[in-house]
């Protein structure tokens, strides 16, 4: 089924590019900076290690469990297209997932520093911050199908992206030398961003209530979506690899000695050179079909990864980061470009969010499974970024079993809002391989 066959009635017909783009733009920095693993995380790690005394698996697993939401995102997303509040599906959602992550985040700076106090907080802030970004994908993936830019706008989400992770870096190691408070106070700031960008920009046409049974129709769409579901499985071939996050932190305090700025301009590094990744990208796409661009972003990101057998000195850690800053970041704008164009007509956001929580899912699950090997089981470091490695490179071959309908087109050259910025009537190009 193309994606004329099986426009969903109730999908607005005709979005502005710009004016969603700009939203999309906000809606990533709002429910990006403010994760505990961004802004928050060095300042967290830094309460949880120092000040808490836990080790590696009860950190790793503290960052797993406040992120339970981002890994249940289909429950979110399956509501945000099925259920309109207040007549839209997009901007009432972001609006109330950001008014409840901003009070969340509040409450954190006059509760108590005890392990389960503040997981419970973080994980409902984490709730409202979902909910926006459900909204905030939905919006994404019409955009893109309607105006064939899935590779474009998959490159502004890993470019904003990237750009939250360099001000984390640069301000997030400094947050730690000070009182935690400081830090949930200015997440919430940034949480809060999205409510008047929403209320004042997003045009979203009416949308009638929905009966209860809206869901059913949403669920025989996307379990007979055959192309996000291979999506969904490569992806979580590539992202079930043991992961590092928590033991390299640990690393480079214990080993390398570095302080929480060091630590800091080390993210900066390493985003810096995925921004840049993410503007060439943007080109790419329009160059190369995305089977191309699959097997060259996994291929790059096992390759870098292997590089860490060499993180033995802070000189040589802000090499090897911003190299890993360019091999991961390829494969996982090849994965966004991919999870835009298999998410079916009519279910972008469960769909969308679908195929990115296999993603969190197995992306911070991991990192607990590369902390426990270390801690209980006596794996070596080195031992870890090897078996990383290795089994980061095992998707790439089932690159090949994904239909070149999907992966066999190039990103649309030129989008039609050449000839008016904010013309509703504009011609559109919609993509016609989406089921």
């Amino acid at each position: 089924m193309n994606a004329a066959a099986g426009v969903d009635a109730n999908r607005p017909a005709g979005s502005d590019y710009l004016r969603n783009t700009i939203v999309v733009i906000v809606g990533i920095i709002a429910t990006t900076l403010p994760q505990v693993n961004v802004l928050m995380r060095i300042p967290l790690l830094n309460l949880l290690k120092n000040e808490l005394h836990v080790d590696r698996t009860m950190a790793s697993s503290f960052i797993f469990i406040t992120g339970l939401a981002w890994y249940a995102k289909p429950i979110f997303g399956i509501i945000n297209d099925a259920y309109p509040v207040f007549g839209t599906r997009r901007k009432s959602y972001m609006i109330i997932g950001a008014t409840i992550s901003t009070l969340c985040l509040i409450a954190t700076i006059v509760v108590p520093h005890h392990y389960g106090i503040l997981l419970t907080i973080l994980v409902l802030a984490n709730v409202g911050m979902v909910l926006s970004s459900c909204a905030m994908g939905g919006l994404l993936v019409e955009t893109a199908q309607e105006w064939g830019a899935s590779g474009r706008l998959s490159a502004v989400r890993q470019g904003m992206e990237a750009v939250s992770f360099v001000l984390s870096g640069l301000v997030s190691g400094y947050l730690a030398t000070l009182v935690f408070g400081i830090t949930a106070g200015v997440c919430a700031g940034l949480a809060f961003t999205l409510i008047p960008v929403a209320i004042g920009i997003l045009r979203e046409p009416y949308q009638a209530p929905r009966p209860l049974g809206a869901v059913k129709g949403q669920l025989k769409t996307i379990v007979r979506a055959k192309p996000m579901w291979g999506a969904a499985a490569l992806m979580l071939l590539f992202y079930v690899a043991p992961g590092t996050t928590t033991v390299l932190f640990y690393r480079q305090q214990n080993v390398l000695h570095m302080s929480t700025e060091i630590q800091g301009l080390l993210v900066s590094t390493a985003y810096g050179a995925s921004i840049v990744t993410a503007f060439v990208y943007s080109f790419l796409c329009r160059r190369f079909n995305l089977r191309h661009l699959l097997l060259l972003g996994i291929g790059a990101a096992a390759l870098t990864a292997i590089f860490y057998l060499f993180y033995n000195s802070i000189a040589v850690a802000f090499v090897i980061d911003g190299l890993n800053g360019v091999g991961y970041t390829l494969a996982e704008l090849a994965f966004l470009d991919l999870c835009a164009r298999s998410a079916p007509v009519g279910s972008e956001s469960l769909g969308y969010s679908l195929m990115l929580s296999v993603r969190n899912l197995a992306l911070f699950g991991t990192d607990i499974i590369g902390s426990h090997l270390m801690d209980s089981y006596g794996v070596s470091y080195y031992a870890l970024v090897t078996i990383n490695s290795i089994t980061t490179a095992i998707a790439l071959p089932f690159v090949f079993l994904l239909p070149m309908a999907l992966v066999g087109r190039k990103d649309v050259p030129k989008l039609a809002i050449e000839t008016s910025s904010f013309d509703e009537t504009a011609p559109r190009s919609p993509l016609s391989t989406h089921t």
